[in-house]
């Protein structure tokens, strides 16, 4: 071991620098250790066994609690290659004591260890399930978000279609109804028949329902109750027409039929 070596190992052990240089100095002069030149880098040394460590440290004026903790420390750190057999039994008992019980507690810490890495491996299990679930649960709320959107989507449609429907029903009963009053206008305009001065028969039967009608006056049975029929069909209530205005010309209509009978 090198002065180097050594001063590093003291240092590494807690002793302070002034007292790990004296006890540097009286190693050499007791050649336990030997000098190295300035270029001399390496400072690492592993020491031959515990037995080694111990009349180091001790040597040193380290106290024996201390001594065993960085005895036990330097074996697993590799800084010692054998545990000591060839001190006197009590001392050796000792050693192995130290040893043992820093490996008993290094074996306890590596258990632990070990029990925190199969809990840790367990939560991020646990977790990783979470987080499918939840990822598929959110794949649910989409696609039912989707299905939503879509199904309001036709039913806007359908409601887009509807008003339509009703402004198209709307119209065609304003119509029906402009015809219908029309009709009627043109029904009391039959009714209403100027004297005759220069001729005392009464007109045809059916001379005002050709008007009614829109018919010419040449219109035959046939067209006129065609024509009928036809206004019964648009004012019928079961087409969207007026329950007044189909009783009116149903009315009109029977008495027609009445009149061509006799």
């Amino acid at each position: 071991m090198n002065t180097d070596q050594a001063f590093a190992l003291l240092i590494d052990a807690g002793v302070t620098e002034d007292t790990s240089i004296q006890t540097i100095r009286r190693w050499l002069r007791e050649r336990k250790i030997h000098f190295e030149g300035k270029g001399y880098r390496e400072n690492e040394y592993i020491l031959d066994n515990t037995d080694q460590a111990f009349t180091m440290l001790k040597d040193a004026g380290v106290t024996e609690n201390r001594v065993a903790d960085i005895v036990g420390r330097w074996l697993s750190e590799g800084r010692i290659r054998n545990v000591s057999n060839g001190k006197p039994k009590t001392e050796a008992k000792r050693n192995n004591i130290v040893t043992n019980e820093f490996l008993y507690h290094s074996q306890d810490q590596i258990k632990m260890i070990h029990q925190l890495k199969e809990k840790i491996k367990a939560q991020n299990e646990h977790i990783k399930g979470i987080e499918e679930l939840h990822q598929t649960s959110v794949n649910t709320l989409i696609q039912q978000r989707d299905k939503l959107k879509k199904e309001i989507a036709i039913l806007q449609n359908e409601k887009i279609e509807l008003q339509q429907e009703s402004k198209d029903l709307l119209k065609e009963n304003r119509d029906l109804r402009s015809e219908v009053v029309k009709l009627k206008e043109e029904l009391s305009l039959g009714t209403k028949r100027k004297p005759d001065k220069t001729q005392s028969a009464p007109p045809p039967k059916t001379n005002h329902c050709h008007q009614k009608l829109g018919l010419s006056k040449t219109a035959s049975h046939r067209e006129i109750v065609a024509g009928y029929k036809k206004l019964l069909k648009i004012t019928h209530p079961d087409h969207g027409g007026s329950a007044a205005a189909f009783h009116y010309i149903k009315t009109d209509y029977d008495q027609f039929r009445n009149s061509n009978k006799e």
